[in-house]
């Protein structure tokens, strides 16, 4: 796994092993997230639910994101996460939570523009999360939920509409916004 372009580019990130622990975002679905968002990254303030190795928010950083925050309640996760950090020499724009993603959001006091969700498989977890993301994301903001191809995602979820749904093999990739118009190409 590594990170795919910006000032990282080219990183090899560390990774829990075994798929029951943490299954990483596919090489070829964080290129098609990312292509997708390319316009909305820089600058942005991003959170990174069930961050598992931290990749997600680590590319965002990459290409010049503001800001990312990066939650899991496994420790192992965690560490890995910092290691990551480490690697690439994020600094102060990087902030590591140990906590359960769905406490973290009914506490959170912040708002993001990005927010990558991407629970284990077959827990349904963005359909339970989904409805509260629009309290914690910015005017304009999305948030972009990973999940297995047979679960469905609702049209609307509080704030948030959803705009496009990817597919990548087995994988969707649903993105949701907060404020009016397409805002992905």
């Amino acid at each position: 796994m590594k990170v795919i372009t910006g000032k990282y580019r080219g990183r090899m990130l560390y990774t829990l092993e075994g798929r029951d622990i943490v299954r990483p975002t596919a090489q070829k679905t964080k290129e098609g997230l990312f292509s997708a968002i390319q316009f909305k990254v820089q600058g942005a303030k991003v959170l990174d639910l069930f961050a598992g190795s931290g990749q997600l928010g680590i590319e965002a950083l990459s290409r010049d994101a503001k800001s990312a925050v990066f939650v899991d309640n496994n420790r192992y996760s965690v560490k890995v996460i910092q290691k990551n950090l480490s690697l690439v020499g994020a600094g102060a724009e990087a902030r590591v939570v140990l906590d359960d993603c769905t406490r973290f959001v009914h506490r959170t006091k912040e708002k993001y523009d990005i927010i990558f969700l991407d629970p284990p498989y077959r827990l349904e977890l963005c359909k339970e999360l989904i409805n509260d993301l629009g309290d914690i994301t910015e005017e304009g903001g999305m948030v972009l939920c990973e999940t297995e191809e047979y679960e469905e995602m609702p049209e609307t979820a509080g704030s948030l509409v959803l705009r496009r749904q990817y597919k990548y093999g087995r994988t969707f990739v649903w993105l949701y916004d907060k404020g009016e118009g397409d805002i992905v190409s």
